[in-house]
């Protein structure tokens, strides 16, 4: 079964075009929505399997990185979100989606003090656009099931993983959740723990800070022309296409 991919678009988001596309390289047939007609049919995402917050700077990262449309989802879209992972569907959040997941507690349900996780400025209080090599953990996460490390690019300027406490940090890492990790000499924000991307308890839930919907063909590597021969067809798929596969898979 080929599944139906709900891509999230609102002002300011920039990557769901190419999101679109890896999907649809890995198989699955994709539609593209404004949150504005999610607003209005609270239960349009009851018709797709998997649903993704693409990356970009939704609402100019106004307030914060990905605030507004958190909010958005808090106040208005809370019950539909519940239902849609109550129903065992996968939830993507690249970037700026990664922000939006886990400041609206759809990826780390806040406590009774509030929320226990968040995404700041990068330590040197820049942007940050570089390709990075990262390592996966665990197989828990449903999007990384087969991968054990990706080079992937990773523009942002909040993209820095922080926890409430220490406590919080061991409590994820136990669970199995922090699944995706910067080489020390790679992280680029400052990330606590160099954590590039968390899921949920079931797995189902991933979101990352790199985008690997921009390494989806061999050509899209930086260095392809001058990689061995036998790595620099065109044709090869990039280090971001298996995140996709995976999601298809799945359902399939």
């Amino acid at each position: 079964m080929k599944p139906n991919v709900l891509i999230l678009r609102a002002p300011g988001v920039n990557c769901n075009e190419e999101t679109a596309f890896a999907f649809e390289q890995a198989g699955a047939i994709t539609e593209q929505v404004h949150i504005n007609r999610l607003l209005e049919e609270p239960k349009l995402p009851e018709k797709f399997q998997i649903l993704c917050f693409p990356g970009g700077f939704s609402y100019g990262d106004d307030i914060a990185a990905g605030r507004i449309l958190a909010n958005q989802i808090r106040l208005h879209l809370n019950g539909a979100m519940t239902d849609f992972v109550a129903a065992g569907k996968l939830i993507l959040g690249i970037c700026n989606g990664f922000q939006t997941l886990i400041k609206s507690g759809i990826l780390i349900a806040d406590d009774a003090t509030g929320p226990v996780a968040t995404l700041h400025g990068n330590g040197a209080d820049t942007f940050h656009d570089n390709w990075v090599r990262l390592n996966v953990t665990g197989e828990k996460c449903v999007f990384l099931k087969g991968i054990t490390s990706m080079y992937l690019p990773v523009p942002c300027s909040e993209g820095r993983f922080v926890t409430r406490d220490a406590a919080t940090f061991d409590t994820l890492e136990a669970n199995g959740q922090l699944v995706l990790r910067y080489e020390p000499e790679n992280n680029p924000n400052g990330s606590q723990g160099n954590v590039a991307g968390i899921c949920d308890a079931t797995g189902c839930v991933f979101g990352m800070m790199p985008h690997p919907e921009r390494h989806i063909t061999a050509t899209q590597h930086p260095h392809w022309t001058r990689l061995a021969p036998n790595n620099s067809d065109p044709n090869t798929p990039g280090d971001g296409l298996a995140v996709f596969q995976n999601a298809v898979k799945y359902w399939a």
